[in-house]
Parts: structure tokens; sequence; C-alpha cells
């Protein structure tokens, strides 16, 4: 029988810790979320690897060193309400419930969202609610909201999205370019973004987050 604490310590102590992630909310709440319940059967093995784990339908959990060093750039607090950006089967939001006031997750995938909505029912996490519609639109009805992660790539963020942040605001995101990765946290003030590097990452760019291409003659 698979151990999955152990499997789960096993990842703080050498994914987590040496990436310099040291935030205690983000460690403990990655400690107690068991990463299993919230993949495919078939990844159950695989859940607590040092990778992307491709859970369908343009879905991903990122690599648990790129989602902590996400957490611990964008520091979110105990009083703040978070949105959170294709939740998938519903991991993210599980870990970011754990030290945030209320988590709203969006999920376009119509089976996805009501799976992440009976993981997470099921794991107790009686502070986040799932929202199922497109990922690039959020959740108009439930903003402002103090801080939006976003679980994949970006080429360009949605105004619909910084709209919906709260002045003072943070989004927390991988930016690709040219195939290079990098995180980035946005801050709004005055009703303006502006961005500041944290680590570089790689992920998938999620659909409704690239950029128009335009071509010259």
């Amino acid at each position: 029988m698979t151990n999955f604490l152990t499997r789960r310590t096993t990842m703080v102590d050498t994914q987590i810790r040496p990436a310099d992630v040291t935030k205690f909310p983000i460690i403990d709440a990655m400690l107690q979320v068991r990463r299993e319940v919230f993949v495919p059967d078939h990844l159950n093995e695989t859940a607590y690897a040092d990778a992307i784990l491709d859970l369908g339908h343009g879905r991903v959990i990122l690599e648990p060193r790129t989602f902590a060093k996400m957490l611990d750039a964008v520091d979110i607090q105990g009083n703040e309400l978070v949105l959170d950006i294709g939740c998938g089967l519903g991991y993210s939001s599980a870990v970011i419930g754990k030290f945030s006031e209320a988590v709203v997750s969006i999920e376009e995938n119509e089976a996805m969202a009501a799976e992440a909505e009976a993981n997470l029912a099921a794991e107790g996490c009686l502070n986040v609610a799932v929202v199922q519609g497109s990922l690039a639109q959020g959740a108009a009805q439930h903003a402002p909201f103090d801080v939006i992660v976003v679980q994949g790539a970006v080429e360009h963020m949605p105004a619909a999205l910084i709209e919906q942040l709260a002045e003072g605001g943070r989004i927390v995101a991988v930016f690709s370019q040219k195939g290079q990765g990098a995180v980035r946290v946005g801050y709004k003030t005055d009703g303006q973004m502006s961005w500041r590097f944290a680590c570089n990452a790689f992920a998938p760019v999620l659909k409704g987050f690239v950029a128009e291409r335009s071509f010259a003659l």
C-alpha cells in the first residue's frame, strides 16, 4: 500500500523547502492537502513527482516547486478572498483555502468542475466555491478579489480579470514569451498594473490567455 503521507513530506522536504519557500502557512498547507485525491486514478503513483501533471482537457497541476513559489511571491493573507483560475480537479484551491479567507475556483470544463467540487467537499474544504465558466472571464459576480492565482501560463492577462482585482490587490501567473517562462506578480494601484519578476518557471499556456498574433506581409 502506497504511503502518500511519506511522499507528501518528501515532496515538501526535497522540492519546496530547497526552493527557499519559508512561509509556514504554505508549507503546512502542502503537508496537509492530499494531492493524490485531486488527480485521476492513473496518476495516483506520480501525484508527488517533481513534474507538471496533465489532467486532460488542457488542464494541469503545476510542479510543486512552481506552485509554492507563486504562493510565496503573492503572499496571500488570512483575511483575503482569492480567485483561483483553472483549478482542474481542485488541488490548488484546497491548498490556497488553508490560509485564505475564501477561494472562488473557476473551471471551464463542466465535468472537471463537478469533480473538483466533489473532491473539495470530500476533503472538508468548506471555504472554497467552484464556478463553472470561462477562465478568461473570471467570476465577476464574486468580485472584487484581493488575489488572483492563475494555474497555467499566460501570454497576456485578460482585461476582465484585472477589472475584478481589488485596488491594492495582486495577480500571480507564469508569463510565457518565446518559449521562456517567468512567474510575475502584478500589483494594482490607481487602476493600473505594475509587474515584478519572482522566478523562472514553465507551464503550458491556458486557452483564452494566448496573445493575438499580428502578421506582416
